[in-house]
């Protein structure tokens, strides 16, 4: 059997989202693969600890060492698992995330040499990644982000209404506030417009985020439900009909993926992977970074159109049909092996 060591972010005890480590990881345990982790102290040093011990601990039981790696301060705990891989002897394999990992390939050019240009294997969990990789140098292979598409029931909405689901963690990069102008928006021509915010608060942007609704006098439209199971939004998404995603920064969120399985069209700001997901016009609609108003008119065209908003989620939801993980897991196998 092959043994895998996973690093990553393992929080979902400690309140925050699930990490991909928490569900790649036993999705590989379901194909035949033993997988040990790190990463679940909550303090960033105790974490970092936490990860180089057990790379120490297990150096001589595993195979290989995938390692979640993003371009914010948790790319330095990848280069350290990198080092340590290589002093004792261990493949190791990055998982790349994050939607800003081109700036950093730019900021620490000599560190990314040395963790990417060892690795057993670079994977991308986008063509975006792929792309910003292979123009910096590195050999990058894509195993897109994957879900049991089973769990994801597809749900036709025949007439859509101005309400309006965000699910993402409150996060300055994120912008949570520009929901707040979209719903602003929406009530010049919808009197019964509401939005629902699902997601924990990482940096304080929830407290922005009620005081600026407040201001705007449309916090009484809000729902705010902190963070909830993948099986509670799954279920609230039935009573809503659009997804929004306001980001400024992004790769490939796994949020999206899930509500275009689930049938609810989405409207996208056009950062970083978003167009290596959404196919503009056809699976979905793209518009500036914080352009409210654009991301409005997208809304009310999904309303008043019946037919497109149809064409857009059965599209969507075929596409999304490809992600699923008996189909993903096939790429995993042919790497590991």
């Amino acid at each position: 059997m092959i043994s895998i060591l996973y690093i990553g972010n393992k929080l979902s005890h400690r309140g925050f989202t699930k990490g991909v480590i928490e569900t790649l990881g036993p999705q590989l345990q379901t194909i035949g693969y033993k997988i040990f982790y790190a990463g679940e102290e909550l303090n960033p040093i105790l974490r970092l600890w936490e990860m180089l011990s057990a790379i120490i601990k297990y150096r001589k039981k595993v195979d290989y060492l995938l390692i979640d790696t993003y371009s914010t301060r948790a790319f330095w705990f990848a280069w350290l698992s990198g080092l340590f891989a290589r002093l004792f002897a261990i493949s190791y394999i990055p998982i790349l995330h994050g939607g800003n990992m081109s700036a950093r390939l730019k900021k620490s050019k000599w560190a990314c040499k040395i963790l990417f240009n060892y690795s057993k294997a670079n994977v991308a969990v986008s063509g975006y990644l792929k792309k910003v990789f292979n123009e910096a140098g590195f050999k990058t292979i894509v195993i897109h982000n994957n879900i049991d598409i089973s769990k994801y029931p597809f749900y036709h909405r025949i007439i859509l209404k101005p309400r309006i689901l965000w699910v993402r963690s409150f996060q300055s990069q994120y912008n949570p506030k520009m929901a707040v102008n979209v719903l602003t928006g929406l009530l010049k021509y919808f009197v019964n417009a509401e939005l629902c915010m699902v997601g924990p608060d990482k940096d304080g942007s929830m407290d922005n985020f009620i005081e600026y609704a407040t201001e705007k006098r449309v916090i009484n439209r809000i729902k705010i439900t902190g963070i909830l199971s993948k099986q509670e939004w799954i279920n609230l998404s039935t009573k809503y009909d659009i997804f929004i995603n306001t980001t400024n920064v992004d790769n490939t969120p796994v949020s999206i993926i899930e509500a275009m399985a689930l049938g609810l069209p989405v409207v996208s700001t056009n950062v970083g992977g978003l167009p290596y997901l959404i196919n503009n016009s056809q699976d979905g609609f793209l518009v500036e970074p914080d352009n409210a108003g654009a991301m409005v008119e997208k809304i009310k065209l999904l309303i008043s159109d019946n037919n497109l908003s149809k064409e857009i989620t059965l599209n969507a939801r075929k596409k999304i049909e490809e992600m699923d993980w008996e189909k993903v897991k096939t790429e995993w196998k042919k790497l590991l092996q």
